[in-house]
């Protein structure tokens, strides 16, 4: 039997997208393979974000922002884009998925509380992706 496989994109992959799968590496373990890219990678994880995932048992300190791998992208069983910036073309055959995350910001809310609030959204929606994609019944 395969194993789930999911990827998490975002614009730079350096927040959202690590935060993610982090968070299911965290909730799903060795039962799901997981990946993160960007659209437009940056050059380092956002050090807030990291931060906040710390504080969660969750270490993303050594990861560094990918490009999409086309290849990956066809082959994984699902693609969560997350935010409203990253877009990725769908592929035939493969569960896309938007994750419109909270924005602090837009009320008011920087620094390390406003990455608390988008990892705690990304956390919820990750624990329900997890459960989908463990279930007995998944394909």
């Amino acid at each position: 039997m395969n194993k789930p496989s999911v990827l998490f994109v975002c614009v730079k992959n350096g927040g959202k997208s690590q935060m993610a799968a982090g968070l299911m590496r965290k909730a799903a373990g060795d039962a799901v393979e997981v990946h993160s890219a960007g659209t437009k990678p940056g050059s380092a994880v956002n050090a807030l974000s990291a931060q906040s995932l710390l504080e969660v048992g969750v270490d993303i300190t050594a990861e560094t922002p990918k490009a999409i791998d086309p290849q990956l992208l066809r082959a994984v069983d699902v693609v969560v884009t997350l935010g409203r910036e990253a877009h990725v073309d769908p592929v035939p055959g493969t569960r896309f998925e938007n994750w419109d995350t909270d924005e602090p910001s837009e009320r008011g809310i920087d620094g390390i509380e406003r990455m608390r609030l988008v990892r705690d959204d990304i956390a919820a929606r990750v624990e329900q992706l997890a459960g989908q994609l463990t279930a007995p019944t998944h394909p």
